[in-house]
């Protein structure tokens, strides 16, 4: 998996919002209560507040036709950057094993 390193990657409540949702005309509201979740769990999402679990990966897949992966794959390229932008000197002192 190729994660970018010079930028952030878009996170999945933005996806969501700017790719599904307002082209689609779908209210938080409604796509809440399609998923049959709590309306705070989409808002938290939309707002960069939560990220996606697989459960609501599920629910998104069922509800859109794509893959639950599609969206447990945002999430993850998301976390794995700032990971690498938190933490780039303790990783950068990790070496690879070699066998001796």
């Amino acid at each position: 998996m190729k994660v970018p390193k010079y930028r952030p990657p878009s996170h999945p409540g933005e996806i969501l919002l700017k790719d599904f949702l307002e082209p689609m005309g779908i209210t938080q509201r409604q796509l809440a209560d399609a998923l049959h979740v709590p309306y705070q769990r989409i808002n938290e999402l939309i707002n960069q507040k939560r990220g996606i679990t697989p459960s609501t990966a599920l629910r998104l897949s069922k509800f859109f036709g794509n893959s639950s992966s599609f969206w447990l794959n945002l999430q993850q390229n998301w976390e794995i950057y700032h990971v690498l932008q938190e933490e780039e000197e303790e990783l950068k002192a990790i070496s690879q094993f070699k066998a001796v």
